[in-house]
C-alpha cells in the first residue's frame, strides 16, 4: 500500500522537499562554491620557479573549511523536517 501512496504523490506534482529545504540547500551550494573559488590560483607561470603563495592561509585552511561547512549545511537541509501546519 505504501507503493500506491508514493505513486499518488508523484502524480499529484508534490515536491520532495519544502521551500525552506531548497533555500537552505541553495545557501549550502553557495558556501561550497565560495570555498572552491578561494582555492583557485597560487600557481606559477614558470614551472622552474616555485611560488610560496600556494601555501597561504586562504588555500590551506579557509577554503577547505568552507567546503566542509557547506557540505554540513547540505546534510542539514536534507534532514530538516519542515513543521506541518495543523488544520
Amino acid at each position: 500500500m505504501a507503493k500506491k501512496t508514493n505513486k499518488q504523490n508523484k502524480k499529484s506534482g508534490q515536491f520532495l522537499f519544502e521551500r525552506k529545504n531548497y533555500i537552505i540547500m541553495s545557501i549550502g551550494i553557495a558556501v561550497i562554491l565560495l570555498g572552491f573559488i578561494l582555492m583557485v590560483g597560487g600557481g606559477s607561470d614558470d614551472p622552474s620557479v616555485f611560488n610560496e603563495s600556494i601555501y597561504n592561509f586562504q588555500r590551506i585552511r579557509l577554503a577547505p573549511t568552507l567546503v566542509l561547512i557547506g557540505l554540513a549545511i547540505e546534510v542539514y537541509a536534507i534532514m530538516a523536517n519542515p513543521v506541518k501546519k495543523k488544520k
